[in-house]
């Protein structure tokens, strides 16, 4: 898993019929300070994410074990919403007020 941010979506029309009803959302990698890092990954949701939050992104084999991607040809699923991360007994992250840097 990984933590990312969601900073936009992606449209298509023309798609695996699998995919059909599924939202895709471009998803970049931060570290657990909130800064942002290089990677990017098209994710598809499966949690009700939206552009802004951070959320935590499997990929691979794991991408297609939530009940929304199950045989589907998916590579990056969002799967959690994150409300607070804590690290070392230091709250680095709350979904109200953001990153505590």
């Amino acid at each position: 898993m990984t933590l990312g941010k969601v900073i936009g979506t992606v449209v298509a029309t023309q798609k695996d019929e699998k995919l059909v009803g599924g939202k895709l959302l471009v998803v970049r990698e931060i570290d657990v300070e909130g800064k942002l890092l290089s990677r990017y990954v098209v994710a598809v949701d499966s949690v009700g994410a939206g552009v802004g939050e951070v959320v935590l992104v499997a990929s691979g084999s794991s991408a297609r074990q939530t009940e929304s991607t199950k045989n589907r040809p998916v590579d990056a699923v969002i799967m959690a919403i994150v409300d607070t991360l804590e690290l070392k007994g230091q709250t680095l992250y709350d979904k109200a007020t953001g990153f505590h840097n």
